[in-house]
């Protein structure tokens, strides 16, 4: 989850930057809507379960983190939804928007961190993208993510990551970046992020290397960072130095509620 966060942080400034030379932080290093909600999910599973480990429903759950992203979402109404959300957000009877976009994807991480098998983790995910994001794009793009977190999370080498996505989502995931770059072109939609976020994760030496290079790809940077982030966390471990540095950008809520689901998942 916190991965997300990260990732989400420094790609903040780089669109369409097309280079892994940068500064990892600026002052234009910023959370956005992606990191909030990621949070509202971590803060919606903490509501619906006492404890990790502790058992409840998809319904539960969906009602919990209706409640939670909304609520999370109008605390901070000026830091950038896209409109299909925002006017999920502010209606007074929200209803799912048929919506592809990538935010289901960069959300679930903490789906990944809660349950300890991966048909659970699946479908607690794709319950996670219903809320909003009932498109068949948008659920597959939830449930890769959180299938491939919960693969790195419990010692799934790359290339059984790579071979189950491919072989259950149809990624195409054998295209390298040098092959992406040049032609890539800014969608904030899963199919169009979803599977550069996990070629920087295979391609990657390190969490900072990850990053770099998702960052790299241009166009929706921040949430293409934040996805491949979140997969990179329990592959690799995110450097402490880069965590404070992170950590210290976040609005003291938002330092609160991820202090509170680490404590949780611990």
């Amino acid at each position: 989850m916190l991965g997300a966060v990260v990732g989400n942080i420094i790609g903040s400034p780089y669109n369409n930057i097309k280079t892994e030379d940068f500064p990892l932080f600026n002052s234009k290093s910023h959370f956005t809507n992606d990191t909030l909600m990621v949070l509202a999910t971590a803060g919606a599973l903490m509501d619906c379960m006492k404890k990790h480990g502790d058992v409840t429903t998809p319904v539960k759950f969906k009602m919990s983190l209706f409640d939670s992203l909304r609520k999370l979402g109008r605390k901070f109404p000026t830091i950038g939804y896209g409109r299909g959300f925002w006017n999920w957000l502010i209606a007074k009877d929200p209803h799912p928007y048929y919506s592809s976009g990538n935010s289901s994807a960069v959300r679930v991480s903490p789906v990944s961190w809660a349950f300890d098998d991966l048909e659970t983790v699946e479908d607690f995910a794709y319950h996670s993208a219903l809320i909003t994001h009932n498109h068949p794009e948008g659920i597959k793009g939830a449930q890769s993510v959180a299938g491939a977190v919960f693969l790195a999370r419990t010692g799934h080498s790359k290339d059984e990551i790579r071979d189950y996505v491919t072989g259950k989502y149809g990624y195409d995931l054998s295209r390298s970046l040098d092959e992406i770059i040049p032609e890539y072109e800014y969608s904030s939609s899963c199919p169009g992020t979803v599977p550069e976020a996990f070629a920087a994760f295979l391609e990657g030496e390190s969490f900072e290397d990850v990053i770099r290079k998702a960052a790299s790809l241009g166009g929706d940077t921040d949430t293409i960072s934040a996805i491949a982030g979140s997969i990179a966390e329990p592959f690799f471990g995110i450097p402490t130095l880069i965590q404070v540095e992170a950590f210290e950008r976040l609005h003291h809520y938002l330092q609160y509620l991820e202090e509170k689901w680490e404590q949780w998942r611990n």
